[in-house]
């Protein structure tokens, strides 16, 4: 099983950027696609993208538009997203999932961290 922390997460202004980590704990992390969603107030969760095992495979939602990475480093058992030039509308709660079925390609979230927040001001 596989256990996820996310860290990394603060206020930042318009324009700036931010680093968000992906902790996690189990000998499978390695075998699994990961995945990483935020969620605003009053919005429902939604995608921002996701990584295969080996890191080949990366794809992202359309609003991310250039402007986020996502990368992962196996030997840490950590996923990272790096995030440029926010935008006030990139304020949320930005939490990694695990898929546990799929090292390929992301399909389903099976394990989630517990989130960290996100506030970009203008």
């Amino acid at each position: 099983q596989v256990q996820l922390v996310e860290s990394g997460g603060g206020l930042v202004q318009a324009g700036g950027s931010l680093r968000l980590s992906c902790g996690a704990s189990g000998r499978t992390f390695g075998s699994v696609s990961m995945g990483w969603f935020r969620q605003a107030p009053g919005k429902e969760r939604e995608f921002v993208g996701g990584i295969s095992w080996n890191g080949d495979g990366i794809y992202y939602a359309d609003f991310v538009e250039g402007r986020f990475t996502i990368s992962r480093d196996n030997a840490k058992n950590t996923v990272y997203l790096q995030m440029n030039s926010l935008k006030p509308e990139d304020t949320a709660v930005y939490y990694c999932a695990a898929d546990l079925r799929s090292a390929t390609t992301f399909r389903r979230s099976d394990v989630w961290g517990q989130g960290t927040q996100v506030t970009v001001s203008s």
